[in-house]
Formats: C-alpha cells, sequence, structure tokens
C-alpha cells in the first residue's frame, strides 16, 4: 500500500532495477526522447504507452514523446518478434551487424499498418543496398528522387556515426578476400579506388561485416580463397581453360583494371572480334569461338574458389593483385591433376 507523503527506507543490496511501466518513462525523460516508435501491442488502452504518459509527466516533470505505433516486426520466417516466446534480436545485437542509420531506415519506411519484415540473412544485405542507393542518390541531388524518399533518407540519418563510402556488400567481399587481416583490408580498400584516411569508420565497417558473416550470413556469402589451384579446376572444360589463360594474359597487358572494367570484359569474349574472344581463339587454334559468359565466371570462381559461383565479380577480381590473378589464371589453364599412386 502506498501512503502519500509519506517516506520511509528501504534496503538495497548493490543495485535495484524499475519495473517496465517504470522503467520506460523514466528513459524518456532522462535521455530527452520526443519521437517513440513502438509495438501497437504497447498502444492499447491502458497499455504500458497510457500508463507511461502520465508518469513521465506527473512523476518526472517530462512531455511524453510522440508515439508512432507499428505492426509486428516478423523476423525472417520465425514469425513475429516476441520476448515471450524467444524470437527475438536486440537492437544492441544488431547495431553490431549494421550502422545504426540502416536500422532507423528499416523502421521509417515501413507505413505503420504494415508489418515490419527483418530478416539478418541475405535481405539484409538487400535492404543496405536499398538504403545505400538512397544515400548515393540525395548526395548527388538525384532528380529522380521524391520528396518522400528524401523525408525517408533524413529521418534515417544519424549524426556522430561513421558513413563509410565502402558498400557493405563490397567489403563482405574485400575482407573474406583478406582472410579478416585488417592491414590487408586497408590495402584492398585503397586498391578498389576509396580513401582510407578514416580507418576508423573503416574499423567500425569491418567490425559490423565479421560479426554478420559469423552469425547470419547465408553460406553461399561465405567463401575461402584456397592458396592452390583447386582440385576442382580438372572439370573446366578446354574452352574454359583456354578463357583463363587468355584473361591472364589481358591483364598482365594492362596497367590497372577496375571492378567495371573486369566485368565488361569477361563479358566482351562473346562478341566476335573482341581482344580476349581473339585470344581465346589462339589458345584453342580455332576459328572465332561461341562462348557464353557464365561458363567463364563459373571458371573464374572455380580456379580461386573451388566453387561454381562467388560474389559480384567485379568487385571480386578488383580485390586481388594483377599478379595473383595472372598467376592463378596460368596455372588453372594447365592444371592437371596429381596422380595417386
Amino acid at each position: 500500500m502506498c501512503i502519500r507523503d509519506s517516506s520511509g527506507t528501504v534496503p538495497m543490496a548493490g543495485g535495484g532495477k524499475l519495473t517496465w511501466r517504470v522503467d520506460w518513462p523514466a528513459r524518456w525523460a532522462v535521455l530527452g526522447v520526443t519521437v517513440e516508435p513502438f509495438g501497437k501491442d504497447h498502444a492499447s488502452k491502458g497499455g504500458s504507452y497510457d500508463t507511461g504518459k502520465r508518469i513521465v509527466r506527473e512523476i518526472y516533470g517530462h512531455e511524453p514523446p510522440y508515439p508512432i505505433v507499428y505492426e509486428w516486426i516478423m523476423l525472417g520466417k520465425q514469425g513475429a518478434m516476441s520476448s515471450s516466446t524467444g524470437v527475438v534480436v536486440s537492437i544492441s545485437d544488431m547495431l553490431e551487424v549494421v550502422p545504426p542509420e540502416v536500422l532507423r531506415y528499416l523502421i521509417i519506411r515501413t507505413k505503420p499498418e504494415k508489418h515490419i519484415k527483418f530478416d539478418p540473412g541475405q535481405p539484409l544485405l538487400t535492404m543496405v543496398d536499398e538504403y545505400e542507393r538512397l544515400r548515393e542518390k540525395f548526395r548527388e541531388n538525384d532528380p529522380s528522387l521524391g520528396d518522400f524518399e528524401k523525408k525517408i533518407y533524413e529521418l534515417s540519418r544519424a549524426t556522430g556515426i561513421c558513413h563509410p563510402e565502402i558498400p557493405f556488400k563490397q567489403m563482405v567481399t574485400i575482407y573474406q578476400v583478406a582472410r579478416g587481416d585488417f592491414g590487408q583490408v586497408l590495402k584492398i580498400v585503397k586498391r578498389s579506388g576509396f580513401s582510407i584516411e578514416d580507418e576508423k569508420c573503416i574499423r567500425e565497417l569491418v567490425d559490423n561485416v565479421s560479426k554478420w558473416l559469423e552469425l547470419y550470413a547465408p553460406p553461399f556469402a561465405r567463401f575461402s580463397v584456397k592458396e592452390r589451384v583447386p582440385v576442382q579446376v580438372a572439370t573446366l572444360s578446354e574452352l574454359q581453360k583456354a578463357f583463363l589463360g587468355a584473361f591472364a594474359d589481358l591483364i598482365e597487358a594492362r596497367d590497372k583494371i577496375s571492378g567495371e572494367e573486369y566485368h565488361m570484359l569477361v563479358y566482351s569474349a562473346k562478341d566476335e572480334g573482341s581482344e580476349l574472344n581473339r585470344l581465346i581463339a589462339e589458345k584453342l587454334n580455332e576459328p572465332a569461338p561461341q562462348v557464353d559468359p557464365k561458363d567463364l565466371f563459373k571458371a573464374i570462381y572455380t580456379s580461386i574458389l573451388g566453387q561454381s559461383s562467388g560474389p559480384k565479380a567485379g568487385w571480386f577480381l578488383s580485390s586481388f593483385e594483377e599478379n595473383f590473378l595472372v598467376t592463378r589464371f596460368r596455372e588453372a589453364s594447365i592444371y592437371i591433376p596429381e596422380k595417386r599412386m
């Protein structure tokens, strides 16, 4: 029983914790919260927000924040997030994986009456890509950017945090090519045309990517660069091996090739009369060959990773030193498996 204007002593053994309905409005007051998004379960009559409004005014002397009520957050295929069912990913856990502005974007881009779909696996990369494209449009003052998109971006932005220029998905590739070595990451970042002046921001992005790969990345997003020519190269056709030899010659003859140029070079092999098509024909000692770029990309991934697929080829190839690519592709083009005794 609570008696008004009474006083007393409560024994404390080193700490204490407010109950949820008192803790929430206390945080509004202490942190100076002006806007608070929350799930619809807290918005019901007599719910946490209803009681919190009175408590924050009458006890803490602070105005309640403007409410933004949203639907359930659906966690991948597990269903609605709920601490009572154990289907939950905490904000602190997600901030180890993505920058704060991406989580703000997740909430702000969704209409309040719609479920918020969140999957920390592959769909997370898609969402980060979407946000990064929006950010790039905003920075370039792209005329195709509508008022609604501008407002979403403005509300998603966070101050006092790093804003790395390196795309998240590209760092996923760079980090794995570098085998997690930060010094190698910096070398690849620089070689890829990005600034390395702000190492703190790059480090934060690397930490995000490392945690995502460890906890949430699907198997196909992970890869390991083989130290030697993988035995799987033995499955490549003569045309694929000829391509690798020709590609090595072309890389060696050029000073520097960007990720986009690598991508376009591979596709150029299908065009009769292109330099790469001609070099392949010479390797095969036959007229202009019919080439399917899909087979060529498969040859690239097989010779480096020992698997038939991998990350976006342009970013992937530009992450390596040219000498490595020339040596690896040449070795793969003449590879003969060792015979077992």
